[in-house]
């Protein structure tokens, strides 16, 4: 049949490169990858409706803060099952944030920004009730903000009983749960292998958020955009996730193919190492401001695909500012290096992952430093490896993208401009500013006193204040917003990326 993808109708197989995933356990996962995945796999108590982009009911049907202002009561759907059979409960949902908080891994200082630890979480996270669970936040935080925090992927509600017949060792099934799922979504877990494949399947019966018309996910690991754009022309795949702007403009020609387009929430954006001297600074870090042709790029090789951004928040976020305080200028570049005492330049790395995309920013970025006088050595590797180094705060200069964990502006500024403890002890590797060891002093308290404005309108001038800071002084140099364009197969309907605020739903898919 003309215009019909050869793949099984009940099947939506995806090229995608996921090369960054290292562990498919919710209280782990931290990668887009990997995110993208459990959207689809793990339900939360709160969730974002992918087409109005707002709060909805997910397993707690209703919600309320009481009166001391720092308390919240969730009723949860009452019948509800995970996929192994067992009755879902209040004891799931509270157990599951303690899990996450009491394991300690990368993205669960998104739950202990509100005061939890893994000595009190027990006492503040509980269920009041087969079906009620009480939450209680050090202090009074806006309500907005809490809500937000409960769509995130760290917040997803595991099978207590089902996790802990796979503990080993106390770990909480830790280990088991890297490549299974303990989940209530519209899918499970069937299969992860590294920079292979993620597989996805429906369980029997009926999902409890509406139809799912899709019984498989495929998602290859398909590194390079010409194997996907022939991919995608042949039929052999319904959809490719990383086509190269020429890629889209050639396949946008071919009647079988449409392409999407949706404007993400993140952030391509290069960070300097505060522990390398050079990149220390401040005139160092100015001077590669200029240095970098954010217009250029925008205009030619990643044409359609981002706009140019130089700040942490991206539109569509309370705060966001539109301000681009920097441009191409080899001369004033130079001038500030001469300033710094690197009148001849200096030498130094650029981490990045082998993604094409990414690797044709790097040798752009390389080719317009040099001009100033710096001459930089690019180290390219899987996300995973690159992701590592940063982590550990190995790198001098890295390109990375950053995408929201929830949509409120806490979950940008949290991470950019707030850095409570800047020791190489403290291990914050959740915290982009303590990667790459800046302290934040100007705006770690302006993050904290933002987080519990109850005013909106003073709320959004405190973000938009701590971004024109931290575009001046810090040594983050914002470059873009994506815009993310998939390909697919006409017929193939209902994906959406999750837009500026979430992960990849693909439970609404449709194949017709």
């Amino acid at each position: 049949m003309p215009g019909r993808a050869d793949t099984p109708p009940d099947t939506l197989v995806i090229a995608d490169k996921i090369d960054d995933i290292v562990s498919l356990d919710p209280a782990e996962s931290f990668e887009f990858s990997g995110n993208d995945a459990l959207n689809n796999v793990y339900d939360t108590l709160i969730k974002i409706d992918p087409v109005s982009e707002q709060l909805v009911p997910g397993l707690a049907e209703r919600w309320e803060a009481i009166e001391d202002g720092k308390t919240y009561v969730f009723k949860i759907r009452e019948g509800l099952k995970f996929h192994s059979g067992n009755p879902l409960t209040a004891e799931d949902a509270a157990w599951s944030l303690q899990r996450a908080v009491k394991l300690d891994k990368t993205p669960s200082f998104i739950l202990t920004q509100f005061g939890f630890t893994p000595e009190n979480v027990d006492g503040l996270i509980k269920a009041t009730g087969e079906h009620e669970l009480q939450i209680t936040t050090d202090k009074v935080y806006a309500p907005s903000f809490f809500y937000n925090i409960l769509t995130s992927v760290v917040s997803s509600v595991v099978d207590k009983q089902e996790a802990l017949a796979h503990e080993q060792n106390g770990d909480m099934g830790y280990e088991w749960l890297k490549t299974h799922s303990a989940a209530s979504g519209p899918f499970m877990l069937r299969s992860w292998k590294p920079n292979d494949s993620v597989v996805l399947e429906a369980p029997d019966g009926d999902y409890w958020g509406g139809k799912v018309a899709m019984k498989r996910i495929y998602v290859r690991h398909v590194a390079e955009p010409s194997a996907q754009r022939l991919l995608i022309e042949k039929g052999d795949i319904d959809m490719a996730r990383k086509l190269t702007p020429g890629d889209i403009q050639a396949v946008s020609a071919n009647p079988d193919i449409k392409i999407q387009e949706e404007q993400r929430g993140r952030i391509f954006y290069i960070a300097a190492n505060q522990k390398v001297e050079t990149l220390a600074n401040p005139k160092v870090i100015e001077a590669i401001k200029y240095l970098i042709d954010y217009e250029g790029m925008a205009n030619s090789f990643l044409k359609g695909q981002v706009v140019p951004h130089q700040a942490f928040l991206p539109k569509g976020f309370l705060g966001a500012i539109d301000d681009r305080p920097y441009t191409l200028d080899v001369e004033k570049a130079k001038a500030l290096l001469k300033e710094a005492g690197y009148e001849n330049g200096f030498e130094a790395t650029l981490w990045v992952r082998n993604e094409q995309k990414r690797l044709d920013m790097a040798q752009s970025i390389q080719n317009t430093l040099g001009q100033g006088g710096i001459k930089v050595n690019i180290r390219s590797g899987t996300g995973a490896e690159i992701l590592g180094d940063y982590r550990a705060r190995k790198h001098e200069l890295i390109l990375e993208v950053w995408g929201p964990d929830y949509p409120d502006p806490q979950t940008n500024a949290d991470t950019f401009a707030r850095n409570p403890d800047n020791s190489d002890e403290a291990k914050l590797t959740g915290v982009l500013a303590w990667r790459t060891a800046f302290p934040a002093k100007a705006t770690t308290p302006m993050v904290d006193a933002a987080v519990v404005e109850k005013d909106t309108e003073k709320r959004r001038a405190m973000y938009e204040e701590m971004q024109r800071i931290l575009q001046k002084d810090s040594p983050f140099m914002w470059l873009f917003q994506e815009v993310e364009q998939n390909a697919m197969r006409r017929g193939v309907d209902g994906f959406s990326t999750g837009k500026a605020l979430s992960s990849a739903y693909y439970w609404p898919v449709v194949k017709n």
